[in-house]
């Protein structure tokens, strides 16, 4: 196993002079499994097939343990990779396209056949190894790819969308096993999924990309509670971070209705990025709609408001509840047993612990919670 280095590495195709992949740099570690997350067009895929060699690089260097690969052929890279559309040989049994890389290596016959077994019990395909890739169904081929590609002893390995077919029950089943087989075999894995349970579930770290730019590398947790920027505030999480416009006005922060009202206000926090905010600045506020507690029992430090419920949508587990405060549209995740009809008034509270305050022209974070964030007053 070892690591896995993108440094400012870009692709562009030269036909629509399109940037698919923009000074990307990123360093994996040894054993690390990285998720790269962001949606449709982003670059995520292209970067997986750089690293393969399958598509080529424009600018900047990819390196395998000490090795620059930018040159060499894909079969020289000793990377396994599980694509999106399977690639499955049709003339061979499942048995055979499993263990297609241990055959090529002339791997001994009974370390073959011990090593599908393993990795077919483990992806519940046991039962189909003696029959053929288009007799079975695409969520099964999708599953035999995968094992093809996890069974092999390869520097790297990168999963495109691994999933995507599976039914949700399986899907969380497998992403488990996985992990644990990943952890286990201390494997230097990328995986590319739109999905953000499946990233969260399967990562260490996790790469957010949109328009080929890398937007934030860091632990779910960090993407959750520290968001470098509004892009990644309002793309993880879900419901996503409830985001209000405001501005400086002397030692408060005025957070803006949706008519650019004032709404309520917060007083400045003194030191740190938050204490050196002009008069007049443009900023954002943004909370996390988990952080938000609904009809608190007695009073909170911090904000302390009264909403108008606007709608209240029931998931099982959980209840996401709108409110309107004072102009401003508020979502807000409670238990499953939150009695919230839409049109009653509900008190709900948010921590100063909560807040978090971004910049309104660039969009970067000025304070991700490093410090005591403002507090919000009614």
């Amino acid at each position: 196993m070892t690591s896995l280095l993108f440094d400012n590495v870009s692709k562009v195709y030269s036909g629509a002079g399109e940037r698919a992949v923009d000074n990307l740099t990123m360093h994996i570690k040894d054993g690390e499994i990285v998720a790269l997350l962001g949606s449709s067009g982003c670059g995520k895929t292209t970067s997986l097939r750089m690293v393969a060699g399958l598509e080529s690089i424009t600018g900047g260097e990819i390196r395998i343990g000490d090795r620059l690969v930018n040159a060499l052929r894909p079969s020289e890279r000793n990377v396994a990779m599980a694509f999106e559309t399977y690639a499955l040989y049709p003339p061979l049994r499942v048995r055979e396209n499993i263990a297609f890389g241990l055959l090529r290596d002339r791997a001994p016959t009974a370390e073959i056949e011990k090593q599908v077994k393993h990795i077919a019990s483990m992806l519940e395909i046991t039962d189909l190894l003696e029959r053929y890739p288009p007799s079975i169904s695409g969520g099964a081929q999708q599953r035999v790819s995968l094992a093809r590609a996890l069974i092999r002893n390869a520097a790297v390995h990168q999963l495109d969308e691994p999933m995507s077919q599976l039914e949700p029950q399986l899907r969380a089943l497998l992403r488990a096993r996985i992990k644990d087989y990943l952890i286990a075999q201390k494997m230097t894995t990328v995986v590319v999924t739109h999905d953000q349970t499946e990233a969260i579930a399967l990562a260490d770290r996790i790469a957010v990309m949109e328009k080929g730019v890398l937007q934030q590398f860091a632990t779910p947790h960090d993407l959750q509670d520290r968001p470098a920027n509004l892009f990644v505030a309002s793309f993880i999480g879900e419901p996503p971070m409830n985001l209000f416009p405001a501005m400086v006005q002397g030692r408060e922060i005025a957070v803006l209705s949706d008519r650019q009202e004032v709404a309520f206000q917060m007083p400045v926090a003194v030191s740190g990025a938050t204490g050196k905010l002009g008069d007049g600045k443009r900023i954002v506020v943004g909370v996390r709609p988990h952080r938000i507690r609904l009809a608190p029992g007695e009073h909170t430090e911090g904000t302390n408001l009264v909403g108008e419920v606007t709608s209240n949508h029931w998931l099982g587990d959980q209840c996401q509840v709108g409110f309107q405060v004072r102009g401003c549209h508020v979502i807000a995740v409670g238990g499953r047993d939150v009695h919230a009809p839409v049109g009653s008034q509900l008190p709900l509270a948010i921590s100063s612990e909560a807040v978090r305050i971004f910049d309104a022209e660039s969009g970067v974070a000025i304070d991700q919670g490093s410090e005591p964030a403002a507090s919000l007053v009614a």
